[in-house]
């Protein structure tokens, strides 16, 4: 969640070759006029932008009952050390972005080994060190690296108990562990993690599943790990990173991704000033030891450039020319698309624009290239994948390359973080043995990170004599969600290969056909309905870069279909509440609904409803929003929002509230405020006053209601509110004023625009 303040509305280098376009007339968006290749990616790989879990085994276990993780790296000590005395140290490929993992992952540990919490220090992504486990992307984490951190817990202390076991000459069943201490009932010694354990490695091989320990009564409240640190301003961030003879760094970037340098008149570096500036065909950078020094400079850089535009922002116009595919259970099909072979009794079209991830700070990369080695320190969500595609951007042996994860402030998916990882490497190269810090200004941030893309959503149902939906049909639109940098493609995803001399252009955007991934992410109705007919429309070019945002097409999808179910509800005279009710036959769905419906007092007045399961997989949450509407200013605030999600067993109560309320607001601001704004030749929302987001005087009072399944597995909760509380705001604005609105964002101009049709 980001709000805004109320005052102000190996290895040799050698020369990169140029890779061929694989389409021909590909531009920088990534994809060509031609039909485009379909990508269907192996069930559990890598490389399908965010991917679902397809067809993974539940809780992300594979067949043979290990978590998927796990199997992959079944070594114990890349999980788990013992340390020395009086603390653990426990690994995971999943990185910090603010949403707490480490501190639920401490949780899990402890729980397993026996400890105070206090005792659990937790190592997240270093290439090389900890898991492989890709991105930390989808909601994924506490179900995936949980999953397996929990089982490798488990293994430890089977382990230990046993070593104790022998040094104590008693039954290793007799043996328990209270924060650190192991003894049995009536025994009169006793010993300690590190005295059998301390400093020493497992040597272990996990092959098989072993018993966990049961669950317990979570924690109230759970101190986060990550914030102290934050809150004393210590910092963390990698923006804050700083080396004896350390350089600084800034990129000097066209208007947008359309444009490439014409012509330089470079600037003369003032008197007495240590500067380079760095040039690389259209890729421009300024270095120095002063930092205000380098910022000045590269603004005279940016004033001396005039650049040339190659391509227009246009693309495709959603809901004209797309490949379509059918859609069944979530999963699309190349199959022909069936008609819709019913004559609605309701039809309706909802839009979303482009949206930006708009975190705080603008992104921010460090790199050392020395002794043949390259080293960076990134806050991307997936370092396994950059160091891979950092090797082949660079041309440089990936053996020669480490990337660490240093957090950012604030992350929502694939943002400007890879891109930074590589400009600061190009800078590194130029200057050897001395660290770079390379950081972007806001506008660079906000004109150049990869957007979530706009979404069409076509819907239509008919109704038959009591009320109840008899035919269902949606269709949706929309660009791709998968622009993450992903190795072995035939291009680049980094925006700095694309402009330099010997340029990688990006690869053909292309159809993800997984599991709940993408356009299609919870497309597939949560309702008990007769053959719903859902189809998604993939549409190439964009106008504008996209990737993954936040939820994907979840967003969209779960507006439109909770928007439409209330729609209907008001066509069948019936209640928001008992309409929904009459159309779920699952239990757990029914019970955050009537949750939600308990925890407000009722969905009366200004107030609206909304229900979904995350990708139809994972966390269910019901939201309800109460607004204020002034009708003479066309303005809609969201003074409350109540919340009932069931994420399964809840490992940290404070830490799952804190993202399913971040997560809300995020999407009201989203919902109410948020739309990049361009035209054919530039993108005009480059600052804060050009792309509004929601301010802290404009934040909802939030009150969540968790229901809590110990007996069954955890379930990732970080995008489950974004499309119920987008849903929630329209449908309480028409409860409020009779106008409903079907196009993101909620502003004047679209409620003035609904209220005239």
């Amino acid at each position: 969640m980001r709000l805004l303040p109320v005052r102000n509305p190996g290895p040799r280098r050698r020369p990169v070759r140029r890779r061929p376009r694989t389409v021909p007339g590909a531009d920088p968006r990534g994809a060509g006029a031609p039909a485009l290749p379909l990508r269907r990616p192996a069930p559990g790989a890598a490389g399908a932008g965010d991917p679902g879990p397809g067809r993974r085994q539940p809780g992300g276990t594979t067949v043979s009952g290990l978590p998927s993780a796990l199997a992959r790296h079944p070594d114990l000590d890349q999980w788990l050390a013992v340390d020395a005395a009086d603390t653990v140290t426990v690994a995971t490929g999943k990185v910090e972005i603010g949403q707490g993992i480490t501190t639920a992952l401490a949780l899990i540990a402890a729980h397993e080994l026996g400890l105070d919490p206090r005792r659990v220090r937790v190592r997240t992504a270093h290439t090389g060190i900890t898991p492989n486990e890709f991105i930390t992307a989808g909601s994924m984490s506490v179900e995936d690296s949980g999953g397996a951190l929990r089982q490798a817990c488990a293994h430890a202390r089977r382990l230990i108990l046993a070593r104790a076991a022998e040094r104590l000459g008693t039954d290793a069943a007799e043996l328990t562990i209270e924060d650190g201490r192991i003894t049995a009932p009536g025994l009169n010694a006793s010993t300690t993690l590190w005295e059998v354990q301390g400093g020493r490695p497992f040597e272990h091989a996990i092959e098989t599943r072993t018993d966990e320990q049961p669950p317990a009564p979570p924690p109230d409240r759970q101190p986060r790990l990550d914030l102290p640190a934050k809150i004393a301003g210590e910092g963390v961030f990698v923006q804050d990173m700083t080396w004896p003879d350390m350089l600084h760094a800034r990129v000097v970037r066209p208007p947008t991704w359309a444009h490439r340098l014409d012509v330089l008149d470079e600037p003369a570096v003032p008197d007495g000033q240590d500067l380079r500036v760095l040039r690389d065909g259209s890729f421009l950078a300024v270095t120095g030891a002063d930092e205000y020094a380098v910022v000045r400079h590269a603004e005279r850089v940016a004033a001396a450039c005039r650049w040339r535009q190659v391509a227009d922002l246009d693309g495709v116009p959603l809901g004209t020319e797309s490949q379509a595919f059918p859609v069944r259970d979530g999963i699309p099909s190349i199959e022909p698309v069936p008609d819709l072979d019913f004559e609605p009794d309701l039809a309706a079209c909802y839009t979303r624009p482009h949206l930006m991830h708009a975190s705080l700070a603008p992104s921010a990369a460090a790199a050392l290239w020395a002794g043949g080695k390259l080293t960076v320190w990134s806050h991307s969500q997936g370092v396994e994948l950059l160091k891979r595609t950092l090797a082949e951007a660079l041309d440089v042996d990936r053996r020669a390359i480490t990337v660490i994860h240093h957090q950012g402030a604030g992350a929502y998916g694939h943002n400007g973080a890879d891109d930074a990882a590589l400009d600061a490497a190009l800078c590194a190269l130029e200057h050897p043995d001395r660290p770079v810090l390379l950081k972007y200004p806001r506008q660079q941030e906000h004109r150049w990170e990869p957007y979530g893309p706009a979404m069409r959503i076509d819907m239509a149902a008919a109704l038959d004599d009591a009320g109840r939906i008899r035919r269902w049909s949606h269709e949706v639109w929309s660009y791709t969600h998968a622009g993450r940098p992903i190795p072995r493609q035939p291009g680049s995803q980094l925006a700095g290969a694309w402009l330099r001399d010997n340029a990688i252009d990006p690869p053909p955007a292309e159809p993800r056909l997984g599991s709940e991934v993408g356009i299609h992410r919870s497309a597939w109705p949560i309702y008990a309905l007769p053959e719903p007919r859902v189809i998604k429309r993939f549409v190439a070019p964009g106008p504008l870069r996209t990737s993954s945002l936040r939820s994907l097409g979840a967003h969209g999808n779960v507006f439109a279909i909770e928007s439409f179910m209330d729609e209907l509800a008001a066509l069948a005279g019936k209640s928001p509440v008992a309409f929904r009710l009459d159309h779920l036959d699952d239990p757990r769905a029914r019970a955050v609904l009537e949750a939600v419906d308990d925890l407000c007092g009722g969905v009366t007045g200004p107030r609206g409803v909304a229900l979904a399961r995350y990708k139809n997989q994972q966390t269910w949450a019901a939201v309800v929003a109460e607004v204020e509407v002034d009708e003479a200013r066309a303005d809609v605030r969201v003074p409350k929002l109540w919340i009932a999600a069931d994420a399964g067993r809840v490992v940290d109560p404070d830490g799952l509230i804190n993202q399913l309320e971040g997560g809300a607001v995020q999407a009201a601001s989203w919902t109410l405020k948020e739309r990049v704004r361009f035209d054919r030749q530039d993108i005009d929302s480059e600052d804060w006053d050009s792309y509004p987001v929601l301010r802290f005087d404009e934040v909802p009072e939030i009150v969540t209601r968790l229901v809590d399944r110990p007996d069954q597995p955890s379930l990732g909760a970080g995008e489950a509110t974004q499309g119920p509380a987008a849903a929630a705001i329209a449908n309480a604005v028409f409860a409020a004023c009779g106008v409903r609105v079907r196009d993101m964002p909620l502003d004047a101009e679209a409620l003035r625009r609904a209220a005239a049709a």
